[in-house]
């Protein structure tokens, strides 16, 4: 029986370090199954840029709109309407990366905030799930998100996905909590900062997990043949989808299975009619 077909949802394919091979990076990529592919928007050039390759390529890729928490400061009022316009976009199908990011600091955290606010209120508005970035803010993070959840008395978030998730089983567990997906990349395959993660795994619900390169970062550490530009790419995707099922003890079509089934729920796409074929 064949694989079903991947989707990586988190790929910086816009990246000036594809520029010389873009289409061969795509081609690789479905070569090896992944035959769909979340490109990230990260500042507003970056988004219009990843709509763009959408445009080339309508069934292999969307996009996400968003201003990542190291470009906040970037972020004026004066742009949201632009912003929202993308969001808007078919080629589009979440918010985001948005988020907050203490590791760094390349924005002032008072600026993370007032983005992280601006972008959740457009994805309200839109109905475009969120995709969200979190490193050493847990707490603020999670006290900002809660603000958008949806109840009775108002709309909310229409869901949302941790990318890159990197932390400890009990933030995992606060996430699934507030109705978010996990986003697993290739920190799982390094032995030296991602063995935690290899039984953090085994706690997520097999209908919230969402399998991601984050490419060209995280390279996995463990893959037998590295290319020598230490670059990632999606192509990779089925190796880090291998050993989330080693560590889960389940086999890897179910696992391809259900984390194709789980984009599409969250992003709506690929459509169900499609998930399962060629792109």
């Amino acid at each position: 029986m064949q694989n079903p077909a991947l989707v990586d949802i988190g790929i910086n394919l816009a990246h000036d370090s594809y520029d010389d091979d873009r289409a061969q990076v795509i081609e690789r990529a479905q070569a090896s199954g992944v035959q769909y592919m979340l490109i990230t928007g990260s500042d507003l050039a970056s988004t219009r840029a990843a709509i763009e390759l959408v445009r080339e390529r309508p069934l292999a890729l969307r996009a996400t709109a968003g201003v990542h928490p190291h470009h906040a400061s970037g972020l004026t009022d004066r742009q949201l309407p632009e912003l929202e316009a993308l969001m808007r976009l078919p080629q589009v199908c979440a918010a985001g990366e948005c988020g907050l990011d203490y590791f760094r600091n390349f924005s002032p955290a008072t600026d993370q905030a007032r983005a992280f606010h601006w972008q959740l209120e457009l994805a309200v508005r839109t109905g475009r799930p969120v995709f969200l970035h979190q490193r050493d803010a847990h707490a603020d993070f999670v006290r900002i998100l809660r603000e958008y959840l949806p109840s009775a008395n108002k709309p909310g978030l229409a869901g949302g996905v941790a990318h890159c998730f990197t932390g400890s089983a009990a933030e995992a567990e606060e996430y699934l909590s507030l109705g978010l997906y996990i986003g697993i990349t290739g920190w799982l395959c390094d032995e030296r900062r991602g063995a935690h993660l290899k039984e953090v795994v085994t706690r997520i619900p097999i209908d919230r997990l969402l399998i991601e390169t984050d490419a060209p970062y995280l390279l996995p550490r463990d893959l037998p043949v590295k290319p020598a530009s230490r670059r990632n790419e999606p192509m990779y995707l089925p190796h880090i989808l291998g050993t989330i099922a080693k560590a889960r003890g389940e086999d890897f079509p179910t696992l391809a299975q259900a984390t194709t089934a789980n984009a599409a729920r969250l992003f709506g796409w690929p459509s169900q009619e499609n998930a399962w074929g060629d792109a």
